[in-house]
């Protein structure tokens, strides 16, 4: 207390903090920084390259393609763009051809989809059970998803060929009349969603076995004390428990069937591809899209029917959730 005082009163001051303390309190500060950062940043740093490709090849050409149907634009001269404000889209809801192509989405969509998602069911559920050489089937069911379209299409071309084609033949030995596959309406959409059913169907099915493998075994040992036969087994436990797959295979045949563009082309062989048809019996969306802008150039009108298909997918996307909100929950 008394050297206190005195060095107090002598003027002396009291020895401040060390240099090694105050950088100690330096470097932890730092350490803290970077660990809060490396738990608040390292997620978004995993998810940057995701969302760096995806603004670069996703995002960005659908904001420009929306751009580019404002304007009338040539595909000789794409730096010259016309600012047409909404004609496009005026023009678009005026022609016939654009509800025609809607049409013809609609029907082999549904044509294609339904039949495809039922036999995948099945055919998962035969897989589902234990059988010999179960590995060779579901390697098997995945060969014509790994066949490129443009070889898939060539095959079911032939096959469906008026005059000397497999089905027509067969067709003959029953006492049918061969058909004009290509040429009719209704026989050439049923021939385009035969080559997208049996392209999908194995594909759709590997996904609802993997989750039928992921329901628990109990619920059917349960079912089948309670006296449950194997269909009930499947409509009861089978089909709701894989209830969000299904959901999900319907999303992405409704895509697909939306953007179907390979099949109708190469099944018109040659210039009636582009247009689906001498009568634009079976021209999908799809194929419009590539007619207004690889045929008649008009790259404006293109970007018109990309978007009118974007916007009709979230229009069916809304009104599916729609529906699913209104539908009254069971206890």
């Amino acid at each position: 207390m008394a050297t206190s005082t005195t060095n107090a009163l002598a003027g002396e001051e009291s020895p401040g903090p060390s240099p090694k303390t105050g950088s100690g309190r330096t470097g932890q500060r730092r350490s803290a920084l970077l660990h809060r950062l490396d738990l608040k940043g390292a997620p978004y740093a995993f998810v940057a390259p995701f969302f760096v490709v995806f603004a670069a090849f996703s995002f960005y050409p659908l904001v420009y393609t929306a751009w580019i149907s404002l304007h009338r634009v040539e595909l000789a001269t794409l730096d010259v763009m016309e600012w047409v404000a909404w004609d496009n889209y005026v023009d678009l809801v005026n022609d016939s051809r654009f509800w025609n192509a809607l049409q013809n989405t609609f029907t082999i969509g549904v044509i294609s989809t339904v039949p495809q998602l039922l036999m995948a069911l099945g055919l998962a559920h035969l897989l589902n059970y234990r059988m010999r050489a179960s590995l060779f089937f579901r390697v098997a069911s995945l060969v014509p998803y790994a066949t490129s379209v443009g070889a898939a299409a060539l095959v079911f071309t032939m096959l469906f060929e008026r005059d000397f084609g497999m089905i027509n033949w067969m067709l003959g030995v029953v006492g049918i009349d061969p058909l004009d596959w290509e040429a009719d309406k209704w026989p050439a959409q049923a021939a385009i969603s035969t080559i997208v059913i049996w392209r999908w169907t194995g594909y759709n099915a590997l996904l609802y076995l993997a989750a039928m493998q992921a329901i628990p075994a109990e619920r059917y040992e349960a079912a089948s004390l309670d006296g449950a036969s194997r269909w009930k087994q499947f409509t009861h436990v089978t089909v709701p428990g894989i209830r969000s797959t299904i959901v999900f295979t319907i999303v992405l045949s409704t895509i697909g069937a939306t953007q179907l563009f390979g099949e109708p082309l190469i099944f018109g062989q040659g210039p009636n591809g582009v247009t689906g048809g001498a009568d634009n019996q079976y021209q999908t969306l799809g194929l419009l899209l590539y007619e207004e802008g690889w045929k008649n150039y008009q790259m404006g009108r293109a970007a018109t029917v990309a978007w009118a298909m974007f916007l009709l997918l979230i229009l069916v996307f809304a009104v599916q959730r729609l529906i699913r909100r209104l539908r009254p929950r069971t206890p």
